[in-house]
């Protein structure tokens, strides 16, 4: 993987402690995988292209042989979108699979590959039990540059994005589920970030990733800084018709209802890039932890036993959740490359300029 320019090599003062990588792989166990299809050129001919699109997976607690409870949290900012089996995670607190991100066309096919995988990764419990395979798929629309309806995701992509995670470093910008997004009127796409917290004697992390394809240029803000009022060149939006999914891991030990709490937190990291949630935009977040790790509920004791953190130790964490989603978006936004539209052809959405931003930045004092 070629490693890219990150918001932070620009200079920008981002707050907080990052962990080793700064993405969600700082996350003890956490993997991220991605695949990316680009193919053609010209405008949409549906079935054949161009295409642009892709899937990224995240798998919480990496390829293991057995399934475990993933305890999470759910909130919809605007609901202009889906994300698949959130009335359980609302009900249940937890789900068993990995998180698949794809474009909005493609939900179908990646629950389906996935629910192949997790039977074929789990094959005795599958084989001995009455279990059910929910996923977690979710999705932004690709199809500006994109040829989203000719269902060009096929469950090899899916698979192929499973398979091949791993921790360490985490691809940005144009690929995975990101590859044809667009975040502000620039070029969007993956972007993550991560922060270390403290509480009492121990050291957690808090890693973020969004797929970002939200926002119009006026609305941008960087670090406080109104930079979509100052880089007003090749806007291609009249009105914001995008979406953002993002996903929150952590191995601080939380209760579902505290994980939810979390998940509201990315409201406010992508509130401080400056989007408002637009009426067209789905504005969905998951939040998980790693820990308490335990069997599945289908063959566990009656009495369980969970830790977790006081509430009233809460504000670090839900500090570090802001930061490391402001972070996310941005890493996003500095990792894409130009690309032209299909629908309607010919125009280009631009990569936001480094040096254009560094110089709006520096009139802020904020380089």
């Amino acid at each position: 993987m070629t490693k890219k320019i990150r918001a932070r090599d620009l200079g920008l003062p981002f707050e907080g402690t990052t962990g080793v990588y700064n993405a969600i792989t700082d996350v003890p166990g956490v993997e991220v995988g991605t695949t990316t299809i680009i193919q053609g050129d010209g405008p949409v001919k549906i079935g054949k292209g161009p295409i642009r699109t892709g899937v990224t997976a995240i798998l919480p607690r990496g390829k293991q042989d057995t399934m475990n409870p993933i305890w999470a949290g759910f909130h919809s900012l605007n609901g202009n979108g889906e994300m698949t089996g959130m009335h359980w995670v609302n009900d249940g607190g937890y789900f068993l699979s990995p998180i698949c991100l794809t474009n909005t066309h493609a939900v179908g096919t990646a629950h389906q590959a996935t629910v192949k995988w997790m039977i074929e990764q789990y094959e005795e419990q599958f084989k001995h039990e009455h279990l059910w395979a929910m996923p977690v798929i979710a999705e932004t629309y690709d199809g500006v540059l994109n040829d989203i309806n000719g269902e060009h995701v096929q469950a090899e992509h899916v698979l192929s994005a499973i398979r091949s995670a791993k921790g360490g470093d985490v691809a940005e910008g144009n690929v995975g589920g990101g590859t044809g997004m667009i975040c502000y009127e620039f070029k969007g796409g993956t972007g993550t970030s991560s922060r270390a917290v403290t509480i009492g004697s121990d050291t957690y992390h808090i890693g973020a990733l969004v797929q970002a394809n939200h926002g119009i240029r006026d609305w941008l803000t960087v670090l406080g800084v109104p930079v979509g009022k100052h880089m007003t060149d090749d806007k291609i939006l009249q009105t914001e018709r995008g979406s953002i999914i993002v996903v929150i891991g952590t191995d601080i030990p939380m209760l579902p209802h505290q994980l939810r709490r979390v998940a509201k937190r990315a409201a406010i990291g992508i509130g401080r890039n400056g989007t408002p949630g637009g009426n067209n935009s789905g504005d969905i977040f998951l939040a998980f932890s790693v820990a308490n790790k335990m069997d599945i509920l289908q063959i566990s004791q009656e009495k369980l036993q969970m830790d977790f953190i006081n509430d009233e130790f809460f504000d670090p964490i839900y500090e570090a959740a802001c930061q490391a989603v402001e972070e996310s978006v941005l890493n996003a936004l500095v990792a894409a490359e130009a690309m032209t539209t299909a629908k309607p052809y010919g125009h280009t959405v631009k990569a936001i300029d480094h040096e254009e931003l560094r110089q709006v930045m520096k009139k802020y004092n904020k380089l």
